[in-house]
C-alpha cells in the first residue's frame, strides 16, 4: 500500500482499516496480490500523455487539484496495482462467482484527467481490457456509488459492448453529469426501501435485455445515511440489503462478477471501512448460495 500523500484531503488510512475489518470478521478470506495493469491497457483508455504524466509524477497542478490529492510517484503505482486489482477480481469472479477489489472504483477519471479523487478509470481499463482479450463479450458496469459513474460513462459512451447502469444522488457530484447508458438519478433523502424499489425496478431489465457474461460492481458505501459526502439516507441494514440483491440478481443467472470499493467517506476511517467490509461479506454470503461450497472464502484483490 502506498505511503498517503503529504497534501490533500482524501483518507488513504481507510483502506488498511477495510483489511483490518475483515480478518478480525472471522470470515475466510484469500487475498491474491493483484500485478499492475499494463501500460498499454491504462493507454488504451486513457490519454498516453496523461499516462505518462502520472508516471513521471508531472501531473499539473490543476488536474491534482482535480484529483483532490498529488500525484507521486508512490501513488502511481498505487493506481497502477489497484487498476491490475479490478481485473485480477474479474478473473477470479469468473473462477469462483464472485471476487472484491479492496480499493478502486475509481469511476470519475476522463480520457486525459483525474477528477473526484480518481486517478485512473479501473473499470472501464477493466472492461475494455476483458473484452479486447477475450474473457467476456459484454461487460455491465453497476454503479451503486452515491456519485454518478460520470468517468466510466464517457470513456465508453457507443459502445455496444459495455453497459453502464448509475444509480445515483441527483444534486451531489458530479455537477456535470455524463450520460450512462441508464441513469437512475435519485432524489436527496431516499431510504432503505426507496433505494430496493427503484432498484428492483430497473435492474432485472438491464440483465435481461443487455445480456451480460461479467459484471462489475461498483460498490459504494457513501449511500449511507452518515456520509460526509452522500445525500442519501441508507442504513447499515440497507446497505446489506442492496449487496444482497445486486449479488443474488447476478449470480442467480450463473453470471460472474466483481467489486470495486467504490466511495465511503467520513471522519472515522474505521467507522467508514466497517461499511466497506460488512458490503464484501454481504456480497460473499450471497455468492455462497449459488457456489459450489458454502465455506468458499472472499477472494480479494489486495
Amino acid at each position: 500500500m502506498a505511503p498517503a500523500p503529504t497534501r490533500g484531503t482524501f483518507r488513504f488510512d481507510k483502506y488498511m482499516a477495510v483489511m483490518v475489518a475483515l480478518r478480525e470478521s472471522g470470515y475466510p478470506i484469500t487475498e491474491h496480490a493483484p500485478p499492475p495493469m499494463p501500460r498499454r491497457w491504462l493507454e488504451a483508455v486513457h490519454c498516453p500523455d496523461y499516462v505518462e504524466a502520472v508516471f513521471t509524477a508531472s501531473v499539473p497542478r490543476e488536474k491534482e487539484r482535480r484529483i483532490g490529492f498529488p500525484v507521486t510517484q508512490h501513488i502511481a503505482q498505487r493506481v497502477a496495482h489497484t487498476n491490475g486489482g479490478t481485473w485480477l477480481a474479474a478473473q477470479l469472479a469468473k473462477e469462483h462467482g464472485y471476487a472484491a477489489n479492496s480499493a478502486a472504483g475509481s469511476h470519475h477519471a476522463l480520457y486525459d484527467t483525474g477528477a473526484g479523487y480518481c486517478v485512473f478509470n479501473d473499470l472501464a481499463v477493466c472492461a475494455n481490457r476483458l473484452i479486447a482479450e477475450g474473457d467476456a463479450q459484454r461487460v455491465l458496469i453497476v454503479d451503486c456509488d452515491v456519485h454518478q459513474g460520470d468517468g466510466t460513462a464517457s470513456l465508453t459512451a457507443g459502445r455496444d459492448d459495455i453497459f453502464t447502469l448509475s444509480l445515483h444522488a441527483e444534486k451531489n457530484f458530479p455537477v456535470r453529469k455524463a450520460r450512462s447508458s441508464l441513469d437512475v438519478p435519485l432524489p436527496d433523502g431516499v431510504d432503505d426501501d426507496g433505494y430496493l424499489e427503484t432498484l428492483d425496478r430497473h435492474l432485472p431489465g438491464v440483465l435481461e435485455e443487455f445480456c451480460p457474461d461479467l459484471v462489475l460492481f461498483q460498490a459504494g458505501v457513501d449511500v449511507h445515511g452518515k456520509d460526509r459526502l452522500g445525500r442519501l439516507a441508507l442504513t447499515d441494514v440497507g446497505i446489506a440489503r442492496r449487496d444482497a440483491y445486486v449479488i443474488g440478481a447476478i449470480r442467480q443467472r450463473g453470471l460472474p462478477v466483481a467489486s470495486a470499493l467504490g466511495g465511503g467517506y467520513g471522519e472515522d476511517p474505521r467507522e467508514v471501512a466497517d461499511r466497506h467490509a460488512l458490503s464484501m461479506l454481504t456480497c460473499a454470503r450471497t455468492n455462497t448460495e449459488f457456489a459450489r461450497s458454502a465455506s468458499d472464502s472472499i477472494h480479494l484483490a489486495i
